[in-house]
């Protein structure tokens, strides 16, 4: 990226305010969506941060309970138990060798950029506040400053796009803004030391509070400024729409691809995207972004905390015991109240008239249903029940049974999971056109295999670039743009699942199925299934065993 500061630039200084002033409108579209999830998070934090939330009573905090907790921790758990990862398609033959190269290398480029932990904390995003947004970046830094694509979590509250579109890719314009230290900004754009007029009187080149702030205000930043990513589309001179990128801080711009020779006609990307991919559990109609589990079972909590409140209350009044006394009573409180004492002196005949307990009548059991019934409720609607969790009621003991339940109670969990695979799909699909603009030189890839071994890969972006067909009828060229698709699949599969198909296979070898002389009933059989691994299996029953009459030993041989 050049850092040098172009006086006769394409977008000058003046585009930049225009584009402050759309970012400001932005923002405010935005703002109901800031607002939810900030108060989500105060209230989250509330509850589970450690600290003692609102309500306290005389004898204690007011009660918390943590079935929404339960519940989000147990879709968590869901969606990290597949996390995704990926094969590569090609839609031309010609490209198969270059999609098996593809479907090795992109789990390693993931696994650079830390896409596990990334996709976790997404994920704890997603379901509690209903959307988490991922950034596919070109990062020049990265490998000794070679460059190579970065996968990075993207703040939702620092992102801003057009109101009131479905996808962000339909906005005009999209803005991630974050803040940088003021020193460390001066030193990569030195042209802004001459320009320190524009600086405010604190030092900062640009109002913080627009740099991540909405949650923890403006103290301890120390000198920071806000600076912003701007990525716009462009129709250039040849009548294609391209991505540009500028960052700019206040009303001073730092760089713009549009007055870069080598981006002013090609874009910023080639694949024309923004660079963000949003990940959403509940949409929301007509706009991009949508809700989580907290805006579905914060009330159910909120009521069954109440409940618990007043149980709690009344169980404390009965285990006081409590007296009527008359002011003639003749007894000494103080030896009274002291549970030490043998002997309490008295003046006169104590009897019921002078001294009563109080008895209060026993709880009406409503209150303990309707509890039950709003913590039943809240399991519902977050789908989140005892069955999905490995409990089970009503008699319910043989394996095969429960495994049935808690199938079709993970529905709701099968749900999320394809929206993260296809927010997952749809971040492979923009690493493969980074690879292709990026990767001229040779890279190195360690890949391990099915069976634990590892082996090494060299990759360049050779095999991405357009293909010669012939030439067409006019005498020009034809080319053929490489295309894949991305299938995406669990990367770990669970305990359960690996039992399931062990079992399958058992009954398989049982039924007779690796009877060589079952072969083709075998294959036939095999054809109208479905399960992992069955590709292998019609290879294995597909091959003809013959024996070596000199050796003994077995070779195999493929029809």
């Amino acid at each position: 990226m050049k850092q040098n500061y172009n006086q006769n630039a394409v977008l000058t200084d003046a585009d930049v305010r225009l584009a402050t002033e759309t970012l400001e409108r932005y923002r405010a579209g935005k703002s109901r969506l800031d607002s939810r999830i900030s108060e989500e998070t105060v209230w989250w934090r509330s509850r589970h941060g450690g600290g003692a939330p609102a309500g306290s009573t005389k004898h204690g905090v007011k009660p918390v309970s943590a079935w929404l907790f339960s519940s989000v921790c147990n879709k968590h758990a869901d969606l990290c138990d597949a996390k995704p990862t990926c094969t590569v398609l090609p839609r031309d033959p010609d490209d198969e060798a270059e999609a098996a190269l593809l479907s090795d290398i992109l789990p390693v480029i993931a696994e650079r950029c830390g896409f596990e932990a990334t996709y976790d904390r997404n994920t704890w995003s997603k379901l509690k506040h209903g959307m988490a947004a991922y950034g596919v970046f070109w990062n020049p830094a990265l490998q000794n400053g070679v460059g190579d694509v970065d996968i990075t979590r993207v703040d939702v509250l620092n992102l801003f796009w057009e109101p009131d579109v479905e996808s962000i890719q339909d906005s005009p314009n999209l803005f991630l803004v974050g803040l940088c230290d003021t020193e460390t900004l001066l030193a990569r754009y030195p042209h802004l030391k001459d320009r320190r007029a524009a600086m405010r009187d604190d030092g900062s080149l640009f109002t913080p509070d627009m740099g991540g702030s909405y949650l923890y205000g403006n103290e301890g930043m120390g000198d920071k400024t806000a600076v912003v990513d701007w990525y716009y589309k462009r129709v250039n001179p040849s009548g294609r729409t391209v991505l540009h990128y500028a960052k700019f801080t206040g009303d001073i711009l730092l760089y713009a691809s549009e007055n870069d020779p080598a981006y002013t006609e090609r874009g910023w990307y080639d694949h024309g995207m923004y660079p963000v991919v949003v990940d959403v559990l509940y949409p929301d109609e007509g706009c991009a972004t949508g809700y989580g589990l907290i805006a579905v079972g914060r009330n159910p909590q909120g009521y069954i905390d109440e409940l618990d409140g007043h149980i709690l209350e009344y169980a404390n009044a009965a285990s006081r015991v409590r007296y009527w006394a008359k002011r003639s009573l003749g007894v000494n409180e103080k030896e009274f109240l002291d549970p030490d004492r043998r002997i309490i002196e008295v003046e006169g005949d104590i009897d019921e008239e002078k001294l009563r307990q109080i008895t209060l009548s026993p709880m009406d059991g409503m209150l303990g249903d309707v509890r039950r019934m709003k913590i039943d409720e809240l399991k519902e609607t977050t789908g989140n029940r005892d069955v999905s969790q490995g409990s089970t009621s009503g008699g319910v003991t043989a394996a095969q049974a429960i495994e049935a339940l808690q199938e079709a109670g993970n529905k709701g969990s099968r749900d999320m999971t394809a929206g993260s695979y296809r927010a997952y799909t749809e971040i492979m699909r923009q690493v493969i056109e980074l690879l292709r603009q990026f990767y001229d030189g040779v890279r190195c890839f360690r890949v391990t295999g099915k069976d634990g071994g590892s082996r090494y890969v060299r990759y360049s972006n050779i095999g991405l670039q357009d293909k010669t067909t012939g030439v067409g009828g006019d005498g020009d060229t034809l080319y053929r743009h490489p295309t894949f698709d991305v299938a995406v699949r669990a990367e770990r599969d669970n305990p359960l699942d690996r039992a399931g198909r062990n079992e399958l296979l058992l009954e398989l070898y049982r039924a007779g199925i690796f009877d060589p002389t079952n072969r083709e009933a075998a294959l036939g059989a095999l054809a109208g299934m479905e399960f992992e691994g069955v590709e292998e299996l019609r290879a294995y029953l597909g091959r003809e065993a013959v024996w070596n009459p000199s050796g003994g030993a077995k070779e195999d041989t493929y029809p």
